[in-house]
């Protein structure tokens, strides 16, 4: 049995994968926020619930909002600030008696749609989450690209290209300004919105409202969509990849998979673009299944 764990900014999810990759059980609980020592003990608690409910026990892989450094071995990079610095591997095995693979969310939800998913016959593929942050992870025939300093498709802490004056400044966490992430994570269009116009909304009442053809909300979400693409465009003209699969809570934003192929071509680099710009197969819950898919069948 594979456990995987997905260590979200808004929730935790769990998922135990059988032999033949059936999902036998899956659970999710609210996110401990800003308490490390709670976010531990909450993924333990998954693991052991799981294990007690299926009666044997597992691999355990986790998917972070970051990636573990090399030099330090501890968590760097996490927009849950919390958990930066914390040696969260060493603590996961120690409470669980048992190695753990951990990898960054994005990379595992890269490797779940295009195993799998969404983007299961490219030999090429980005995949973004779009959700409290803005992560992004590169898979190449098959195989998770991490990168010499473990921050390859970390594209959320590039600057915004091709900027306008009507791009105002906003920090972000890492200590830069305007970083993508700013502008495409659930938190970054709410907290752009509310300059824009006074109004507090979330993401997702944001999008409904232009549905509603809400005036403010409609041209913020004609900038959004400008914004998107190009910062993918930015990606295409590096990277290249045959399919870009989005993730997290603005991939069910449908009108995105019209409006940004029909934008980024103005800054693309080709006379033609092939990438195709995808939801994700597996919704919301790809990570999870990437971040069980760290160990491979027979490991465990």
């Amino acid at each position: 049995m594979r456990l995987g764990i997905d260590l979200g900014g808004t929730k935790i999810e769990i998922v135990a994968l059988d032999a033949h990759n059936e999902i036998c059980l899956r659970e999710r609980v609210m996110a401990p926020k800003g308490c490390y020592v709670d976010t531990l003990e909450a993924m333990v608690t998954l693991v052991h619930q799981a294990e007690h409910a299926l009666g044997q026990t597992g691999s355990v892989g986790v998917g972070i909002p970051g990636a573990i450094s090399a030099k330090t071995g501890r968590v760097k990079n996490a927009n849950s600030t919390w958990l930066i610095g914390e040696d969260l591997r060493g603590d996961l095995q120690t409470r669980l008696g048992r190695e753990v693979r951990i990898a960054n969310d994005a990379n595992c939800f890269a490797l779940s749609e295009a195993s799998q998913g969404a983007a299961q016959q490219a030999q090429s593929v980005f995949g973004v989450i779009v959700g409290t942050g803005c992560g992004g992870g590169l898979v190449v025939n098959g195989q998770i690209l991490a990168g010499a300093n473990a921050i390859a498709g970390e594209w959320g802490h590039n600057p915004l290209p091709w900027s306008t004056e009507q791009d105002v400044n906003v920090a972000c966490y890492c200590g830069q300004q305007n970083c993508i992430e700013t502008f495409l994570s659930g938190t970054g269009l709410a907290q752009r919105y509310a300059g824009y116009t006074g109004e507090q909304c979330t993401a997702q009442q944001i999008v409904g409202l232009m549905r509603e053809g809400y005036s403010p909300a409609v041209q913020m979400m004609d900038r959004y969509y400008n914004w998107m693409a190009k910062g993918l465009a930015s990606v295409i003209n590096v990277f290249d990849p045959e399919v870009i699969v989005l993730g997290g809570g603005l991939s069910q934003v449908n009108e995105l998979y019209a409006e940004v192929p029909k934008r980024w071509a103005q800054w693309v680099f080709s006379d033609q673009v092939v990438t195709e710009l995808k939801p994700p197969m597996f919704g919301d819950s790809s990570g999870v299944m990437g971040a069980a898919w760290l160990w491979g069948q027979g490991e465990e």
